[in-house]
């Protein structure tokens, strides 16, 4: 698909000069800095520093009084306390977490429904069996803000139930106490919490409430920043420093199941947030999509190095598995796109087959984004309903749009960038037409291209600090690394440069493009990968010039590290 670019206004002069002079950084660092909207010399400390201190106090969040005095009671009177979480990442490391902390002071067991039996969210199975465990508190971690009626049901079993979701509520509330940043009257500062970000305020709380320290908590972060790399949740404000100082600690002193994790996929440490969303997040939530959420819970908790060896080759096995299933299904959905001869005139996709893996259908809406760029929704049949996942494009909000259908459906929950739903067969068609109907409505042309922003047009000449070798990595690179965590919010920054050329290109498994790309102003060259491009050999070959967005980063070869940049788009010279 074509992009759009977009090429931020460059900062004010002044404002990248006071930056530069202040704190000695090259002209290119300063304006990264001064992009980034940092102004102060206290707000770029703060910003590659961010501290702990500085986390929102739990309690400014509505009704986390109510739930501290419901765990509290809880606590002083023995009683057994079910946490209970959603299959997916966000879920179990919630439940991972709280469980870890609260098993310290009462009976606590922990609880992942089962995709296929229970369906998403708090299930009346699930309640029923935290009943039968003899629990009288259920904690629902990423779950929970649209189940009325189960939560009802709950309360006539003598269940309380308290709610930690960060997912949009709908405009009624579940009759329990709920804690979620979204809801209306809530005057927590910070919206965008994960729902395992929102257990650990909850945790955060309790201890306050007990007088104890919550410095214990800062080892647990790990979980947390998991989480918000696979939620894909903004990395700002309290993410940023709940994931930077969770970095920190998966790196430092990683628990046993996390390490069998990256030993098995054949990694190394230490991991970057990039590295959480693409090798260790998809393993995790494997295990829920295919088999059971439970089993990430158990490799999270364990302590024991053989146990988490045996548990990681098996999780591994399961992604192995949807991978094949991921592609599989993404063929035959393009097949029906393909065969679909009114697909052209819409706005949006929408297919649906019965026998598709319930697990992989939000993967395979991803996919099919990388083809047709448009908002999607992959369905399939599960106990005789049809169900599936949304997926956005571009800032489209797919939940709104959704949401407006509710008439026709029997379920749905989500956020912005994607969603879940049930509806029964005869409403199928209708709910494509009112969906698209939506989406036709509500979309705006640049929802319809991918967007590529562009921080900063520049010369190769630019990377460098004068002295410094091109065969070694620059300064600059090495204070983009500290810029981490990057991800929604916070990207790291992206380069263009213009009118260069391949000096020498050869084509990788048939799929990606290895480049030495010529900056002939500066007469320097760089070494470029270009994954997946292997359809921009032609224009490389040709020899004309070209021009490249990309971002810098670093390729290690036989123990030796040098500057690689990583290609994002390719397009002929005007």
């Amino acid at each position: 698909m074509q992009k759009r670019w977009f090429i931020k206004t460059p900062p004010s002069a002044d404002h990248t000069t006071t930056i530069q002079q202040s704190l000695k950084l090259s002209p290119l660092m300063a304006q990264v800095l001064a992009q980034k909207g940092l102004t102060t010399q206290e707000e770029i400390r703060s910003y590659f520093n961010p501290e702990p201190e500085k986390l929102h106090n739990p309690f400014l969040m509505l009704n986390m009084d109510k739930a501290v005095d419901r765990l509290n009671r809880a606590i002083e009177n023995k009683e057994h306390v079910v946490i209970y979480g959603d299959y997916d990442v966000d879920g179990t490391t919630a439940v991972a977490l709280v469980y870890s902390i609260l098993k310290d002071y009462t009976a606590v067991s922990h609880y992942i429904p089962d995709r296929y039996e229970e369906g998403y969210g708090l299930s009346r199975i699930g309640v029923e069996r935290a009943v039968e465990s003899g629990a009288t508190v259920l904690v629902a971690l990423d779950c929970g803000i649209k189940e009325i009626a189960t939560i009802a049901y709950a309360k006539t079993l003598g269940l309380d139930i308290v709610v930690c979701d960060h997912h949009t509520p709908g405009v009624e509330l579940p009759d329990c106490i709920v804690l979620d940043p979204k809801q209306q009257d809530c005057n927590y500062p910070y919206k965008e919490l994960c729902g395992c970000g929102v257990g650990f305020k909850l945790l955060e709380a309790l201890l306050i409430h007990r007088k104890e320290s919550t410095e214990k908590l800062l080892e647990y972060l790990d979980l947390v920043a998991i989480a918000i790399g696979a939620d894909i949740v903004p990395v700002t404000g309290e993410n940023r420093v709940l994931c930077k100082r969770g970095l920190e600690v998966l790196n430092r002193n990683p628990r046993a199941g996390l390490k069998a994790l990256i030993e098995v996929a054949e990694r190394n440490f230490p991991l970057t947030l990039t590295n959480v969303v693409f090798v260790v997040a998809p393993r995790i939530n494997a295990a829920g999509r295919l088999k059971s959420g439970s089993r990430a819970v158990e490799l999270l908790l364990t302590a024991d190095e053989r146990n988490a060896k045996t548990i990681a080759l098996e999780i591994d096995e399961y992604n192995r598995e949807r991978r094949e299933l991921d592609k599989q299904i993404t063929d035959e959905a393009l097949e029906l796109i393909a065969n679909d001869e009114g697909f052209a005139d819409r706005k949006s996709t929408l297919v649906f087959q019965s026998d598709w893996h319930k697990g992989v259908v939000g993967i395979v809406a991803s996919r099919l984004i990388e083809h047709h760029y448009r908002p999607t929704i992959v369905l399939t049949e599960s106990n005789g309903k049809i169900t599936g996942s949304a997926r956005t494009a571009g800032d489209f909000n797919v939940y709104e749009a959704i949401a407006a259908c509710d008439h026709l459906l029997e379920q749905f929950g989500g956020h912005q960038h994607a969603a879940g739903l049930t509806l029964q067969h005869a409403n199928l068609e209708a709910f494509r037409e009112a969906f698209e109907k939506e989406v036709s409505e509500r979309i705006h042309c640049n929802d319809e291209t991918e967007e590529l922003v562009i921080d900063h047009e520049i010369r190769f000449s630019d990377i460098f600090l004068a002295g410094e070798s091109i065969y070694q990595v620059p300064r600059l690179v090495k204070m983009q690394d500290q810029m981490e965590p990057f991800g929604p919010g916070n990207q790291q920054p992206v380069f263009c440069i213009r009118s260069a050329y391949a000096q020498s290109y050869r084509v990788l498994k048939e799929a990606h493009l290895k480049i030495d790309i010529l900056d002939p102003v500066s007469g320097i060259t760089l070494s470029a990968i270009a994954f997946n491009m292997a359809d921009k050999e032609e224009l490389v070959a040709a020899g004309c010039a070209f021009d490249c967005v990309f971002t810098l980063e670093t390729n290690t070869w036989n123990d030796r590290t040098t500057l690689q940049l990583m290609v994002k788009d390719l397009r002929e010279t005007i």
